[in-house]
């Protein structure tokens, strides 16, 4: 066991977070890094001082992922999602997995708004901080560039130099803190967002998250993943391509 598996083990047994399912060298370059910075020079003593100083735990959490999103990213593919929809009964039932900061939920909750569309969003992440700052729905100007001046004014207000979500949109989302790799997955949902997610982890995992997607979507639910995130060379597991970056359940079992 080399020093970097030492502390994969070291940090399961921390966090109940087991890093061996994400890809190890984007991984280990983006921690070794900010063990670095923070001055410690190998990742025992670095381990040490997380179980002393909370606070670095948490910043190590959040250089897992990048906490970078912004309302309706990619325009052309949230398009493809509206015309999708039309075609969904109601309620939709949809489930924004590794939400972040709440961006894509929202926007969710904005475009159902739009098309007076019943539904239930559920927005998760396993990043207890994020979530707090999705809750409290509060932005940026840059989150917002994609934002037309007339669903700013619907859908935000403003509140010292930023935007805020309206507490109709804020309402229809509930978010939950929820671990991919080891929590209990919804079932029966028309709708799966889960985008820039995929690309942080092994193939193997991949192909174990597509499955279990597969397995939460009623036939004919679609999952709808990042503009990177082509599954290419992965079994659908009762999948099927339907617009770009969005694939459909078949209409048997998984």
């Amino acid at each position: 066991m080399d020093e970097f598996e030492w502390f994969v083990s070291s940090f399961r047994e921390l966090t109940g977070i087991d890093l061996s399912h994400y890809k190890r060298p984007q991984m280990e370059r983006r921690l070794t890094s900010l063990r670095d910075r923070r001055g410690y020079s190998d990742f025992p003593s670095y381990v040490r001082a997380m179980r002393e100083k909370p606070e670095l735990l948490d910043e190590l959490l959040d250089r897992m992922t990048i906490n970078v999103s912004e309302f309706f990213r990619n325009p052309d593919r949230w398009k493809d999602l509206r015309a999708i929809v039309q075609d969904m009964g109601q309620p939709i039932q949809a489930w924004s997995a590794a939400c972040s900061t709440g961006e894509e939920p929202y926007s969710l909750a904005i475009l159902l708004a739009e098309m007076n569309v019943r539904s239930s969003i559920l927005a998760t992440d396993i990043d207890l901080r994020v979530l707090d700052k999705a809750r409290r729905g509060e932005y940026g100007h840059a989150q917002l560039r994609e934002v037309d001046d007339r669903l700013r004014s619907r859908y935000f207000y403003q509140q010292d130099g930023n935007y805020r979500v309206s507490d109709e949109i804020r309402e229809a989302v509930q978010f939950r803190q929820h671990n991919l790799l080891s929590d209990p997955y919804p079932a029966d949902l028309d709708l799966i967002i889960c985008r820039n997610v995929l690309i942080y982890f092994t193939e193997d995992t991949k192909q174990l998250l597509v499955r279990r997607f597969a397995a939460a979507l009623r036939p004919g639910g679609v999952l709808f993943v990042g503009s990177t995130e082509q599954l290419l060379g992965l079994s659908l597991s009762g999948l099927e391509p339907l617009r770009p970056f969005m694939y459909v359940k078949k209409n048997h079992a998984v």
